[in-house]
């Protein structure tokens, strides 16, 4: 499998506090590749550090071929690298189409005119009509997005990031606050995707995890302990033991 990112050595300190431990990570065309680990592991650090908003302190990131470990995040995001976030960055009181219309002027570098309806230029609203569509959205898009239950909103930030044309999306706990039904239709929508662009998912819901993950890696106070497909993180004692837990050896998630 060819990598399309390639993470080597990433480290990252806060004071005293090694937050990311020489960490190498890959993630292939058509791959969607899970971070999995306790509160504190490092993922959020992590997928900051690969998105440009945290550089790190040693080791270096490819993406695509090209080094663009000191890249700033609009430079990785034209380049291809979208991230949603633990906590929804939506704005409540634009309608659903202007958020995705937004994220694509932003793509393309044009100005922001907040004061006028950015969904009214077309070369803004159809590939927002296309992103929304694509998550299930398209019949709320007059909607304010406040309007929005919180299971939609997580959808519509997904929406957000596949309008900046992707060629990997950074998930950061898309099922984060999600009901049972909430989180299966996620699921369903992130499976779907796996062709459009590969994901990087972390995520806390073990259940979505071994639904969807290809491959897993293990994060443990910022270090690797583990990296392989679901059925042999599932079996691995160190991680039951620092993670998953007795449930994981009987088949639980």
């Amino acid at each position: 499998m060819t990598a399309l990112l390639h993470a080597a050595g990433l480290t990252k300190r806060f004071g005293g506090l090694v937050a990311n431990d020489a960490v190498d990570l890959d993630v292939g065309e058509g791959e969607i590749h899970a971070v999995i680990g306790p509160n504190g592991a490092g993922k959020t650090t992590l997928l900051a550090q690969l998105s440009g908003e945290l550089s790190p302190d040693a080791g270096s990131i490819h993406f695509g071929g090209r080094e663009i470990t000191a890249w700033p995040v609009a430079a990785r995001a034209r380049l291809g690298l979208a991230r949603s976030f633990q906590i929804t960055t939506i704005l409540p009181s634009f309608t659903v189409r202007d958020n995705v219309a937004l994220a694509v002027q932003g793509r393309e570098r044009h100005s922001f005119k907040f004061w006028r309806n950015a969904a009214r230029d077309p070369a803004l609203n159809a590939p927002a009509a296309k992103a929304l569509d694509r998550v299930g959205l398209a019949a709320h898009a007059d909607r304010p997005a406040a309007a929005l239950a919180h299971g939609q909103k997580r959808r519509l930030e997904l929406a957000m990031a596949l309008a900046m044309r992707p060629k990997l999306l950074l998930l950061d706990e898309p099922m984060a606050g999600m009901g049972g039904e909430e989180s299966a239709e996620m699921v369903t929508l992130l499976a779907g995707l796996r062709s459009q662009a590969p994901i990087l998912l972390v995520e806390h819901d073990m259940d979505a995890v071994f639904a969807l993950a290809d491959r897993i890696t293990v994060l443990l106070h910022g270090r690797v302990i583990a990296s392989g497909p679901p059925a042999a993180i599932r079996a691995d004692t160190r991680v039951r033991e620092a993670y998953l837990g007795d449930d994981a050896a009987n088949g639980g998630a």
